[in-house]
């Protein structure tokens, strides 16, 4: 049984290792894609061999904690940026970090109420920007 459990053990810690690192390319990928740049620009822009980026994006290698900091300082992202699994923007706008604060001061209820009247705007289809002269 002993044997067994720790079989089965291995066997799950080396199917989380797979999942963290697709999700490391993944999201490498992603950021990537984003800033539209390719990975060959990268890796020469982080001073690295221009086959670098291509390498870890085919789990052929992964950088070290220093060059993780620069590919996130690169991509515009913080380490826990580059992590989140949360499907927030990477990049938030000024006018979106001021809202946030607002929000943030109002009671669960208010909360509740932002939240549906943003709900019913999307829902209508009117979550575009009105026209300047309706401002």
């Amino acid at each position: 049984m002993d044997r067994n459990s720790d079989m089965n053990k291995a066997i799950s810690t080396e199917k989380n290792r797979q999942t963290e690192e697709d999700f490391f390319v993944g999201r490498l990928v992603e950021l990537r894609a984003d800033r539209e740049v390719s990975a060959r620009k990268m890796s020469l822009d982080l001073q690295q061999n221009s086959s670098y980026i291509n390498r870890i994006e085919n789990k052929k290698a992964f950088p070290s904690m220093q060059l993780f900091f620069d590919i996130c300082e690169y991509l515009h992202v913080t380490p826990g940026q580059f992590f989140d699994r949360g499907g927030v923007p990477v990049e938030i706008s000024e006018e979106l970090k001021e809202l946030f604060v607002l929000i943030q001061g109002l009671t669960p209820g208010q909360r509740e109420i932002i939240r549906s009247v943003a709900e019913e705007f999307l829902a209508a289809g009117s979550a575009k920007e009105p026209p300047e002269a309706a401002r």
